[in-house]
């Protein structure tokens, strides 16, 4: 896959406080890349030197094939960032903020109209374009603010905490948003606390505390932290000889009984499930459903960042 961010040993010092220490990154192209960690691990301040904002104190990068210190302004026309705030002209219409920061992202005239309406219509703000802003909702100045970090079709999009506050109807609209760019080959790097939502969007997640701790798919975190589980339910429930078919069954590490069903781990549940129910069929038990076990995110998260000092 095409890698549209990489850096190597990127450093932000401030002072004698080490806020971005020596991070190793290759990001992909139309990928939705998670960066999760607590409050004050340095997320933010490794947005800024990505978007060549601020200057690293160390270290390489290259987003969208150009160099951080070398080639800043093709960086941030390469690229759209979400910050903490919505950074818009709130006396001033949606429709007359999207145009005027679109002409300063250099489009012409009608591109910007063009894209303006655009973002308008797909952030469901079109009916409201002619409001002054100052009377939106936060969710909507948010939806507002993603848009114009948009509007340009950059290759890479930064986004800080972008369903942060937001009723479950916006936060869905950002979702489907960001589901949209990875499906037309963009790529989203997201910083959130929202572990559901990382959980559902994220193709990888970077666990992060002043430096990268762990990358991995969510999924093969699970898997090496608590191993592939799946749930028989049987009823009207489990017997004795149910569980030792299972327990027989080639590729089964464990099982056992509980709350009615039997939860069975295996290093491979692919190849391993369709042989259970088969033996659990043959012995005569009655199968109500066959279910994947999943560790929440949020366990994840705790088992690898929160030993961190």
């Amino acid at each position: 896959m095409k890698t549209v961010i990489r850096t190597e040993k990127l450093t932000k010092r401030f002072g004698d406080l080490t806020a971005v220490d020596g991070i190793d990154l290759d990001v992909h192209e139309g990928e939705v890349f998670g960066f999760l960690g607590p409050n004050g691990a340095g997320k933010t301040t490794t947005l800024r030197l990505l978007c060549a904002l601020i200057a690293p104190s160390s270290g390489t990068a290259e987003i969208a094939g150009f160099r951080l210190g070398r080639e800043d302004a093709k960086i941030r026309a390469a690229v759209g960032i979400l910050t903490e705030q919505p950074g818009l002209y709130e006396r001033q219409s949606a429709w007359d903020n999207l145009v005027f920061y679109a002409t300063l992202y250099g489009l012409p005239p009608s591109v910007a109209k063009a894209q303006a309406e655009r973002y308008l219509r797909m952030m469901g703000l079109w009916e409201r374009r002619t409001e002054a802003v100052v009377t939106f909702s936060r969710g909507m100045k948010q939806k507002m603010a993603i848009a114009r970090a948009a509007l340009h079709e950059p290759r890479v999009l930064f986004l800080d905490e972008p369903t942060t506050g937001l009723d479950p109807d916006a936060a869905k609209t950002v979702r489907e948003f960001i589901v949209a760019l990875r499906g037309a080959g963009r790529t989203v790097f997201l910083c959130t606390h929202n572990l559901d939502e990382a959980d559902r969007l994220c193709d990888r997640i970077a666990f992060f505390r002043h430096r990268v701790i762990r990358i991995a798919k969510p999924d093969e975190l699970r898997a090496e932290l608590y191993g592939r589980a799946t749930e028989i339910r049987l009823l009207p429930k489990p017997r004795a000889e149910d569980l030792a078919r299972v327990q027989a069954v080639p590729g089964v590490h464990e099982a056992h009984l509980e709350n009615g069903s039997i939860v069975v781990a295996s290093a491979d549940p692919l190849l391993t499930n369709p042989l259970l129910v088969r033996a659990l069929v043959d012995g005569g038990a009655e199968i109500a459903f066959v279910t994947e076990r999943k560790a929440h995110l949020e366990d994840v998260y705790l088992q690898i960042v929160e030993p961190i000092e």
